[in-house]
């Protein structure tokens, strides 16, 4: 199996371990890795985020993790368009790029492209979600294929965040989401890629996160909140969505104990891979399915 002539890409849910296989492929095949995932690109924000530490990378480089400040706004078009470049530099020193993480619509517009929708009013986003909160996602999705018959083709309702981008798209721009992307292609090829999902049993899934989210508190979450509450990040901003923001938030004005801080950051962070692995099987159907049991067999294969 030939690698070397490819852009590599690694998805998964979060505590699979894409990041220490990513650099053990990286070593094997001369690889650099490429963050693609939306929380690690903050600076201020490395243990909530499980961002990969410096003395963890085995002299592999990374780009594009923790250099953008929490207060700016990064969109998925700011990191498509640094994603190229960083590419495009990679393959020029003859080395092999490695695009590792969750976020999977990163890596939708790096393969299938950006859809160029025009820019929606917060305010007017705000209500579509106050809709989607207040009705539940399954009365939600029912308006939501009555507005826009077409999106009962490619999303369930179980695809929150997307059922509400379908609704807004929809009743703003009045236009469905699936005609925005019908027409929307990629600069690169189907062949230019190698793609990786990593399959993860929910069982094993849960215990990594358990511990994970416990070990975090012990690196450090609670200062590194401090710090974020002290920037005073509006509330729009994606970082503030982070999860355990809310969670030591509430721990530090005594609201909650710390044994409940770590349970909490737990179940949020099963959710969260809940929704990942619901969008990889979802939008990932040509992707090489590799059980988490099968990742080191395949190592020694290439």
């Amino acid at each position: 199996m030939d690698l070397k002539s490819k852009i590599v890409l690694i998805y998964g849910p979060t505590a699979s371990g894409k990041s220490l296989f990513a650099i053990k492929l990286a070593k094997k095949i001369g690889g650099e890795i490429i963050n693609a995932d939306s929380m690690q690109v903050y600076k201020e924000l490395k243990v909530l985020t499980a961002r990969p530490l410096k003395k963890d990378y085995n002299n592999i480089k990374h780009h594009l993790y923790g250099f953008q400040s929490v207060k700016k706004k990064f969109s998925t078009g700011d990191w498509l368009k640094l994603v190229k470049e960083k590419i495009e530099n990679i393959k020029k020193r003859k080395k092999v790029p490695i695009l590792v993480g969750g976020t999977g619509l990163y890596f939708k517009a790096l393969t299938d492209g950006l859809v160029d929708i025009p820019n929606i009013p917060m305010k007017f986003r705000k209500n579509i979600r106050y809709l989607h909160k207040k009705i539940g996602p399954k009365k939600f999705f029912s308006k939501l294929v009555k507005l826009d018959p077409l999106t009962k083709n490619f999303l369930s309702p179980s695809d929150t965040q997307r059922a509400i981008r379908a609704y807004e798209v929809k009743l703003f721009t009045k236009k469905s989401l699936y005609d925005w992307f019908k027409n929307t292609r990629s600069e690169f090829k189907k062949k230019d890629f190698f793609k990786i999902y990593i399959d993860y049993s929910r069982s094993k899934l849960i215990k990594r996160i358990n511990i994970r989210s416990g070990k975090m508190i012990e690196k450090g979450a609670i200062p590194e909140v401090r710090n974020f509450i002290n920037l005073k990040v509006p509330q729009s901003k994606t970082a503030s969505k982070a999860i355990g923001i809310k969670e030591i938030r509430d721990y530090i004005k005594k609201k909650i104990k710390k044994p409940d801080v770590i349970e909490k950051i737990s179940i949020k962070t099963r959710q969260y891979a809940k929704r990942q692995t619901t969008w990889g099987r979802g939008n990932m159907l040509d992707w090489n399915k590799i059980n988490s049991d099968a990742l080191n067999k395949f190592l020694k294969k290439i």
